[in-house]
């Protein structure tokens, strides 16, 4: 019985392990049980390999912005579990977390006691966010797909407005290693006849966009075509944007996060929600909203002297385009790296990425997260590819300290390759509590 914070937290924990389990049979049971929670209002469901949390974090607060009770639901967590679940931009407190991880137990015990199946830790959360959403009554529902698109577990739900950010590769053991074979399991989020919101794609993964639309009957918003950036300008802490919208242009937007990539996922955000209501924005209330948005885990400056930047790049994608802005924000910069990695990932190509502008790697572990990689097998790989001198500082708290200590206070830390690892910095650094357990 679930009858407080801890319990709940326990109780996740123990599911944690049961993997990455693709299907919807477990989880459409289990909310088929609760009632069909995810019904109750309407959604934009959002998929991609890169991108996806900075984009529906944006959604949460533009649609808060035009008097819509908003909530989001996004994974992995950085340092709470909570945080993957907000409503009107808050994520739950602990006894409103309690509750809602309650009410989902309650359903699951009796689903695994009949049918002999394990639900995932995803399944639980997943389901837990739909089931809060209904209750407090949320006008939309803005939900981040966790891996893939077609059957991962939020895809129970029925998109009104679907989004792919974009199309890269992560996950290969899972959807594969061909960006055609990557775009079909994403993109059959879909709903028939409703729109598919997409940033920049490649040709051949723009043509799959374009067969799914026609497929459902959908209407393709296309990044590039219906809606762009048309001008993005660098200012402090941030940047000045403008987006052509579906609707309207809406001028001189201050987007205070770091990365000329946000701008792309601002500009997806904003069509979705032209889509979603079938016109303009209120440009007033879009440019409040804008100022306004935080992205945490995500190029984020964290302490000064040496300055300290962490970013959840995690897959060659998310490699390249933070080492593409770096290059722009911090041209003369060099970096102190501090790297950790998931046992499947390929984070050798963050040092690659990254080649002349690194001085020195500190090599850790993600101690949140089962699939950690060892840290004496980061050393060996990165090793042979780095260029620099690669030392092993197994606690990522202590890991940051050296860097610290290797960069001097007028240097540069940089803290990347894992989202699991950018919380426990992030939780290290601003002296919260220690960093939740927990799986995609």
């Amino acid at each position: 019985m679930i009858g407080d914070y801890d319990d709940a937290l326990a109780y996740l924990d123990d599911h944690i392990g049961r993997g990455m389990r693709p299907g919807l049979d477990r989880i459409r049971d289990l909310l088929e049980l609760m009632g069909d929670p995810q019904d109750a209002y309407p959604i934009i469901h959002v998929a991609g390999t890169n991108g996806k949390t900075s984009t529906t974090r944006m959604l949460g607060i533009l649609a808060l912005a035009h008097g819509l009770t908003s909530g989001t639901f996004t994974s992995p967590h950085l340092e709470r579990v909570e945080e993957r679940i907000t409503v009107a931009g808050r994520m739950l407190d602990p006894d409103e977390f309690t509750q809602a991880i309650a009410d989902v137990a309650a359903f699951a015990d009796i689903y695994e006691e009949r049918t002999g199946r394990t639900l995932t830790y995803f399944e639980l959360v997943t389901a837990a966010a739909f089931s809060w959403f209904a209750t407090e009554a949320v006008d939309l529902g803005i939900v981040e797909v966790g891996l893939g698109g077609r059957l991962d577990a939020t895809n129970v739900a029925h998109g009104a407005v679907s989004v792919v950010t974009g199309i890269g590769l992560d996950h290969t053991e899972i959807l594969g290693d061909d960006p055609v074979a990557v775009a079909n399991e994403k993109m059959a989020i879909l709903e028939p006849g409703t729109p598919l919101v997409v940033g920049p794609l490649l040709p051949e993964v723009a043509e799959v966009a374009d067969r799914i639309c026609r497929d459902r009957d959908g209407r393709l918003v296309r990044y590039g075509h219906e809606f762009a950036v048309e001008e993005a300008v660098r200012a402090v802490g941030g940047w000045w944007v403008t987006v052509d919208g579906l609707y309207d242009t809406y001028d001189d937007l201050y987007l205070p996060v770091h990365g000329r990539h946000q701008t792309i996922n601002l500009a997806v955000a904003v069509a979705a929600l032209e889509a979603l209501f079938g016109r303009a924005l209120d440009g007033d209330a879009l440019a409040e909203a804008v100022r306004a948005i935080t992205l945490p885990g995500r190029m984020e400056p964290i302490s000064h002297g040496p300055l300290v930047l962490v970013d959840g790049a995690h897959n060659l994608d998310g490699y390249r385009i933070l080492a593409a802005a770096l290059a722009e924000e911090f041209p003369t910069t060099r970096w102190v790296l501090v790297t950790a990695s998931m046992k499947d990932k390929d984070v050798g190509g963050l040092v690659e990425a990254l080649t002349g502008r690194v001085t020195a790697v500190v090599a850790t572990r993600v101690t949140s997260s089962l699939r950690g990689m060892p840290v004496d097998d980061l050393v060996s790989l990165l090793e042979g590819r780095a260029g620099v001198p690669v030392e092993a500082v197994p606690e990522p708290g202590a890991a940051v300290e050296r860097a610290q200590a290797l960069a001097g206070e007028d240097g540069a830390v940089l803290v990347a390759g894992s989202l699991y690892l950018a919380g426990e910095v992030r939780s290290h650094l601003v002296g919260a509590a220690p960093v939740h357990g927990g799986e995609r």
